[in-house]
């Protein structure tokens, strides 16, 4: 299983891209929101994968986070939902807006991605509600754990120990965090939160997130 590349781009097409990797070229299909915020050819680009192997085909597709890539994950495992719908998705509304949307029961902003009809986008819905604050709760990325530069791995491919994990927060803390990923601003965020925790003392960091969404779901 291929989890993660890192390389330099050779070169840039309408959905996918080609790293190379101390000589091997990987052929890595992304979303167009993924594409657009990556370097140009003859950079060096770090992507999470997720390699799709059948009969007749075998596919890598790149993410940014590994939020993105726990979000494709999910999305390909509803009935109807392929990799390139889930591509299309999360190109439309990025994985903080797949996360709010499923949250909020919005399938009509799931909709909006090119090629999903009604049907699958309520279906994306209905099947991913229970696990979208658990996916929200996620934060960080490999390169931010390890202290990583992509570049400096190309570079001086030398074995180091990672730099500890910061100690983990507390479980308003990352809701918090969470809501704040989504746009919601610090005022409103806190309140909801704290009327969360203050609702289900020692709820942890889904529950809280879960909650506050309730509470901050436009009324009426």
């Amino acid at each position: 299983m291929i989890g993660k590349i890192t390389g330099r781009i050779d070169y840039r097409a309408a959905d996918h891209l080609l790293i190379d990797v101390r000589g091997v070229g990987y052929l890595v299909y992304c979303s167009d929101r993924t594409l657009a915020a990556l370097p140009g050819v003859g950079e060096v680009v770090a992507l999470y994968t997720d390699l799709v192997v059948r009969e007749d085909l075998m596919q890598l597709f790149g993410f940014q986070t590994l939020v993105e890539k726990e979000w494709h994950r999910l999305l390909t495992s509803v009935q109807g939902v392929g990799a390139k719908a889930s591509l299309a998705i999360l190109g439309a509304l990025g994985p903080d807006g797949v996360s709010r949307a499923i949250a909020l029961g919005d399938w009509n902003a799931v909709k909006a991605a090119r090629g999903v009809g009604p049907k699958i986008a309520q279906r994306v819905v209905l099947d991913l509600k229970d696990k979208a604050p658990g996916v929200m709760a996620m934060s960080g990325t490999l390169a931010q754990a390890q202290g990583e530069d992509p570049a400096e791995v190309i570079e001086k491919p030398v074995s180091r120990p990672a730099r500890a994990a910061p100690a983990a927060s507390s479980a308003q803390a990352d809701a918090l965090s969470a809501l704040g990923n989504l746009g919601y601003g610090p005022g409103d965020a806190a309140g909801a939160v704290a009327q969360a925790a203050g609702d289900m003392p020692g709820a942890d960091t889904p529950a809280l997130i879960r909650a506050a969404l309730k509470l901050l779901a436009p009324k009426g």
